[in-house]
């Protein structure tokens, strides 16, 4: 199985699902691993800005995300650094907070995640948000696997850091392809059998070194580079592409 080369010219499926380089129908069963971004991917929010709200700095805060998100900032270690040092003193029980009341799962996303794992796929979510909500993402959704950075929580409050972890402190666009390249080897497989979803600018070095990557209402920069693009409905879109929709 090869990668299907870019770029190539853009055609529309159907409404909202854009391919290039691709020809339907695809064999979901070819693939062996399916990686999601997090934040604005599998779930609806950006968390950090959620987090943020709750010490009043959302649009500073928020502004700084959009800006990585769309490949302004070309550091996404600095950038979080900066929006984290912003959240210093936020307490701990904001973040249970956002995840009750404000973090929601995307549509179709179990949808899709039951059908790559009923298609024999291990599942990974790979994060540059945290691992208190990828954490929990990753049990309610029975996945294989989940990176994402920690926070760093001292008398209940947040330190505005993330703490070190045995791969490092940061999750962007290089640890985040590492990742995914690293699953491919535990399970055995090329990462031309790796299927890649993600939104964002630090999403694109993962999206690149996989076999199939798809843009979920994506900035334009990761559309235009993507093979699927979802630019209506919900990730389970994505099983138009295959043999029935599933196999």
């Amino acid at each position: 199985m090869t990668a299907p080369s870019l770029p190539s010219p853009a055609r529309e499926f159907s409404p909202g699902l854009v391919l290039r380089g691709v020809r339907p129908p695809l064999r979901l069963a070819d693939h062996r691993l399916i990686a999601f971004d997090m934040d604005s991917t599998l779930i609806n929010i950006e968390c950090i800005d959620e987090i943020a709200d709750a010490a009043g700095r959302k649009a500073e805060v928020a502004a700084i995300t959009e800006a990585a998100m769309r490949g302004e900032i070309s550091d996404f270690k600095d950038s979080l650094r900066r929006r984290l040092a912003l959240l210093a003193g936020v307490e701990e029980a904001q973040l249970a907070h956002v995840y009750r009341a404000r973090l929601r799962l995307n549509p179709g996303a179990a949808e899709l995640v039951l059908a790559c794992k009923a298609a024999g796929l291990k599942v990974l979510l790979v994060s540059g948000g945290f691992s208190y909500f990828a954490d929990r993402l990753r049990e309610r959704l029975a996945l294989d696997f989940a990176r994402s950075n920690r926070l760093e929580i001292v008398d209940g409050r947040l330190s505005g850091r993330v703490l070190l972890q045995d791969w490092g402190d940061i999750v962007d666009g290089a640890m985040k392809r590492q990742t995914v390249l690293d699953c491919c080897s535990l399970i055995g497989c090329s990462p031309a059998q790796a299927i890649v979803m993600g939104d964002g600018a630090n999403d694109l070095e993962m999206m690149q070194a996989a076999g199939l990557s798809v843009a979920y209402r994506a900035k334009p920069r990761v559309r235009e580079q993507a093979h699927v693009a979802i630019d209506l409905g919900g990730l389970d879109r994505l099983l138009e592409i295959f043999d029935a929709g599933r196999g």
